[in-house]
């Protein structure tokens, strides 16, 4: 992901937050803040052949404790217009890839449930539900549960 993906990966993000499943923000930050929040050497974008960006990754530290240096954060987005055509599952699998050659054994993400196609691309990827956290926020008016996922390296220990 590189600043000439800006724009693309914004309007992405967008998307996601206009559709109300994805997350609890509710309007896509700047560049800027976006950049400054994700971790330069984990971000990346899929493209399509007419190298238009249709997904992207990306992880933020949860913590600058440095017991938990190998602990990130993620997200993955999908243009709407390419759902289903595995596009989630290039980026997240390339994620894992990188982060676990980082030396990062631990992924965690929250997803509410109702992002079911979400949950089940997390589970293929290795993913194991934590546990559910209720009520934990208000969303659009009411409040929202969120599903807490991580994926542990079985490569690290």
């Amino acid at each position: 992901m590189l600043p000439e993906h800006a724009a693309q990966v914004l309007e992405i993000y967008r998307c996601g937050i206009d559709g109300g499943d994805a997350t609890f923000e509710e309007a896509a930050p700047s560049w800027e803040v976006f950049d400054a929040a994700r971790l330069a050497e984990h971000r990346l974008v899929a493209v399509d052949r007419a190298d238009r960006v249709v997904g992207w990754a990306a992880v933020s530290p949860v913590s600058e404790r440095c017991a938990y240096a190998g602990v990130v954060e993620h997200s993955v987005y999908v243009r709407p217009d390419a759902h289903g055509r595995g596009v989630g599952t290039l980026l997240l699998d390339a994620l894992i890839a990188s982060t676990e050659q980082a030396g990062v054994w631990t992924i965690q993400s929250g997803i509410f449930p109702e992002n079911t196609a979400s949950l089940a691309l997390h589970r293929r990827a290795g993913f194991r539900v934590v546990g559910i956290r209720e009520r934990i926020g208000r969303h659009r008016g009411r409040w929202r549960d969120v599903v807490l996922l991580e994926r542990r390296s079985p490569t690290l220990d």
